[in-house]
């Protein structure tokens, strides 16, 4: 192995060195206070821990310059995983205050949770400086989840992941199965999509990619825009608001189930409007 200084001097590299050290210590600020039970907990925990671990890895392969020998596009990969890193940890600078920090704030575990919310903000920022500048700009010829439909990819499939978490008391409605299972098919094509890149498969499909690309995004845009209709339909029609309603509500999931199926609408829309022009212009 050569070792190759650009992998820690260049402004990729030194996102990825703060993120690094970020993530690190956004746990150990919150592991210290003992305070992060439940599933919220666990699932901030994970992904500073997570992008800690895989971000440091990618430093050190790419250090040691060993990437080359993984049967993988290392770009593809590394452009995917920042734009997952940078979801991953913003969710969860959002998620863990609103869970864990009560109003009046006081006294030091309070202030070590405010701090690792701090650290945890500013790793969002490192990780999304790290999209910025390895997005493939207008022109370039590179990989295809450097690009923006690639990245909106990965954030169709993250959205995606936040539905599923969300969803609870949809078997009874034929319309509300519906919406999940374009949740569902959605998701698993875009997955497929972005696995295959990464592992180099996209060259064994027998037909012209970018077409099928574009064709994809306009038949998910469509059936999104049947959830986007029918999932606040059935949800919200003939029911009132329950009275107590607490974080766990069904009706508080069913309106962040609807806000996200807005998201991967637009997210869909914009990836169309990107692929046609990448294709047809």
């Amino acid at each position: 192995a050569t070792v190759n200084l650009r992998a820690i001097t260049s402004w990729v590299g030194i996102a990825r060195l703060f993120a690094v050290v970020l993530s690190c210590i956004a746990f150990s600020l919150v592991a210290s206070t003992g305070n992060f039970g439940g599933p919220y907990g666990t699932w901030c925990m994970f992904t500073w821990c997570f992008c800690f671990a895989v971000t440091l890895l990618v430093l050190v392969l790419e250090l040691l310059e060993l990437y080359p020998m993984l049967p993988l596009s290392w770009d593809d990969f590394t452009s995917a995983f920042s734009m997952l890193a940078a979801l991953m940890v913003f969710t969860t600078s959002v998620v863990f205050p609103s869970t864990f920090i009560k109003s009046p704030c006081s006294g030091s575990v309070c202030a070590r949770q405010a701090t690792a919310t701090t650290i945890s903000f500013l790793c969002f920022l490192a990780y999304a400086l790290e999209v910025g500048l390895t997005r493939a700009k207008p022109g370039d010829i590179s990989s295809f989840l450097s690009t923006v439909p690639g990245l909106l990819k990965v954030f169709e499939a993250y959205v995606a992941c936040l539905i599923f978490s969300l969803l609870d008391l949809y078997s009874s409605k034929a319309g509300l199965q519906w919406c999940v299972a374009v949740y569902s098919i959605c998701f698993i094509i875009t997955l497929f999509i972005i696995i295959f890149t990464i592992g180099r498969c996209l060259s064994y499909i027998p037909c012209p990619l970018e077409k099928m690309l574009v064709g994809y995004n306009a038949l998910a845009l469509v059936m999104y825009i049947t959830a986007t209709i029918l999932w606040p339909l059935y949800s919200f029609r003939d029911t009132k608001h329950p009275d107590p309603c607490d974080k766990n509500c069904w009706w508080n999931k069913h309106l962040g189930v609807t806000f996200l199926t807005i998201f991967n609408l637009i997210a869909y829309l914009v990836d169309l409007v990107y692929s046609t022009r990448m294709v047809f212009i």
